[in-house]
């Protein structure tokens, strides 16, 4: 049931939760459906939703009688044990003969290549595709479409579908996430329920307070997006070049996805027919009045800023609190020897390791990069997003690091986001400057693709979300020396990573790591809002703004040098006491998280971890005489088996 706009294809994409809900929409306008199996999926919410195979199968046919396509999700995060059944999965997907899969993690396109499988592969909006580098090597990889990361532009899918042949989807209607693709990672840390496994508990919806400077500013909901809503703009998506008009709602009814569905379709057939006596309102106002939550176009023409934001809850006029909600705030979980113990033992495995640990710290200016250099730190990543009030690091500062590095290694670390003008920069920096740089800390696969020709040595950042030993395995045939382990990697997934991969490992052991990394920019409340009272604040930097959610949590969130927010932990991760157990687990590098630290807590910080390191036996010890300013120490992902 193809359309096309000057010969371009004009997909309707939409949504199916379960079979019947397939049923009930397989008549109406779209020409595809997007639906999840009962495994290996991100909607697992709930177990009265999602396709068994028998239903997958059956789902398929009935939409190839009528011309229209399906796409089945294997969109998750795989877990170790995931992989057990993923092989015998993706061979009967094969058979079901879907018109693609949509796919998040790299173990993925992996093994569809090692077992030849015959299958379409889509990715992800998960996958976090925001550069034209990545959307090559996913070409060179297989992939025939990419669903866009959700802080595209449309100029910049424009350009995007200008300079390749991929297909590119992108979100028209429905629920968004105020984090970018795969870069949330609290909920799996919070309450072991990943947000890259389909198991979200949405903290960003949370009513939140802020409190910067000590004032305090009487927010609502400020991390409550509002939905997506291109009814009004279909002319400009076909002109960027969007191949497929994505609605969410895997977990909405049917009766609404018709109503939506046909409305889009209506309006597209509208468009195609007679584009130029074509009104963009016709049915404005009845979605409006069927809405879940308030409208907004998003990122699609820019940086929305607290437009994008929803005050209110599901379009009813009640505030967000009355509503159903995934989550409530909860405390942090403190580190206690009990679970320290309860891991170690988990840990424990008959051949150990004996390499000689090594130890890293991201730094985030020139004074503690220089003092890790003192301090005789192993690695020193130099980070690619800077905390305000800091600057980038310039080329007369790493060239000066450089030159008096000594035995450590200095790598230079690339932002999360790779935009087209930081691939210029950065290219113009890494190819005419002799640096001395030992080699980049790569933080997605389009970076990997543009610098691994370049003959520097890439480690992988956190932010690759590297989840099981088959998605590492790959990703050092694509040119990683290292890997970091994923953040959210409960205690079982950990052991069975490190043991069966053969890329060396890093692991974050201390610190506050990234766990909601935004364009969304919190700090424009502060500009745009008076505040209401001068209120204290427990946090050890005054720098950062806090959000204080309804239990007097402090949640800090800190600005980069682009204005991007990332959202720290409140407690301080420490992996200290299991610093033996890891290493003959055999994770070869322990990492600092020590962008956000005073001078000199890092410095005392980085001598704990270098005694420790030296004699393992002293962990515990040293553990304990641990002592500057902070709100608790956690184990984050740890916490959960």
């Amino acid at each position: 049931m193809s359309r096309y706009f000057n010969q371009q294809e004009v997909e309707l994409l939409a949504p199916a939760g379960n079979f019947e809900i397939f049923k009930q929409i397989l008549h109406s306008g779209a020409d595809a459906f997007y639906l999840g199996g009962k495994i290996l999926n991100m909607r697992l919410h709930r177990k009265d939703f999602n396709f068994s195979n028998d239903e997958i199968v059956e789902a398929i046919q009935m939409a190839h009688e009528l011309g229209k396509k399906v796409y089945v999700t294997v969109n998750n995060l795989l877990s170790s044990e995931d992989l057990l059944e993923t092989e015998h999965y993706l061979r009967f997907l094969e058979s079901a003969a879907p018109d693609a899969i949509i796919v998040q993690d790299m173990s993925i396109i992996a093994l569809v290549q090692k077992l030849k499988l015959n299958l379409n592969i889509h990715a992800s909006v998960m996958m976090n595709v925001h550069n034209l580098e990545t959307i090559k090597k996913l070409r060179e990889l297989g992939v025939t479409r990419v669903v866009t990361s959700r802080d595209i532009d449309l100029n910049t899918v424009k350009l995007f579908s200008a300079q390749t042949d991929m297909e590119f989807e992108y979100f028209v209607h429905g629920d968004m996430c105020v984090a970018h693709g795969a870069q949330c990672t609290y909920s799996g840390i919070l309450f072991g329920n990943s947000s890259n496994r389909g198991r979200c508990m949405k903290p960003c919806r949370w009513g939140y307070k802020i409190n910067h400077g000590n004032l305090q500013y009487n927010t609502t909901f400020p991390m409550a997006v509002k939905d997506m809503y291109m009814y009004e703009h279909i002319p400009e998506l076909i002109d960027a070049g969007v191949v497929s008009f994505k609605i969410e709602g895997r977990m909405r009814d049917a009766e609404y996805l018709i109503g939506i569905i046909n409305s889009y379709r209506d309006a597209i057939d509208r468009y195609i027919d007679d584009p130029i006596f074509y009104d963009r309102k016709k049915e404005s106002q009845t979605l409006f009045n069927n809405r879940k939550r308030d409208f907004s176009t998003a990122y699609a023409f820019g940086k929305p800023g607290l437009s994008n934001i929803n005050e209110r809850y599901e379009g009813t006029g009640k505030f967000y609190s009355t509503g159903k909600v995934f989550s409530k705030p909860v405390n942090e979980l403190d580190l206690t020897q009990k679970r320290v113990e309860e891991i170690q033992g988990a840990f424990t495995i008959e051949e150990v390791s004996h390499h000689q640990p090594i130890l890293s710290v991201k730094v985030n200016n020139y004074a503690a990069a220089l003092m890790a250099i003192e301090e005789g730190v192993d690695y020193i990543y130099l980070s690619g997003e800077v905390f305000q009030p800091n600057l980038p690091f310039s080329k007369k500062e790493i060239k000066d690091l450089t030159s008096q590095k000594g035995q450590s290694k200095i790598y230079l670390g690339l932002p999360t986001m790779m935009y087209e003008d930081d691939f210029a920069r950065y290219q113009h920096l890494l190819t005419d400057q002799d640096l001395g740089i030992d080699g980049l800390l790569v933080t997605n696969l389009g970076s990997m693709h543009k610098f691994g020709s370049l003959g520097y040595s890439m480690r992988g950042d956190h932010g690759l979300n590297i989840y099981n030993a088959i998605a590492a395995n790959f990703y050092q045939q694509l040119g990683l020396s290292t890997g970091t382990i994923s953040n959210e990697s409960p205690v079982k997934n950990t052991k069975e990573l490190v043991t069966q991969t053969q890329l060396p490992m890093e692991m974050v052991v201390h610190g506050s790591p990234v766990v909601m990394y935004m364009s969304h920019d919190l700090y424009e409340n502060t500009k745009v809002m008076a505040p209401s009272e001068q209120k204290g604040r427990q946090y050890q930097d005054a720098r950062p703004l806090l959000l204080i959610d309804d239990k007097n949590n402090e949640h800090p969130v800190y600005r980069d040098n682009k204005g991007n927010n990332h959202m720290l932990l409140s407690k301080e991760l420490c992996y200290l006491p299991l610093l033996k157990s890891l290493h003959e687990l055999g994770v070869k590098t322990f990492r600092i998280e020590g962008c956000h630290y005073e001078l000199e807590t890092l410095r005392m910080i980085v001598q704990t971890y270098k005694k420790a390191i030296t004699n393992l036996e002293e962990c515990q010890n040293l553990f304990e005489s641990l002592n500057y300013d902070h709100l608790g120490f956690t184990l984050g992902a740890l916490n959960f088996n």
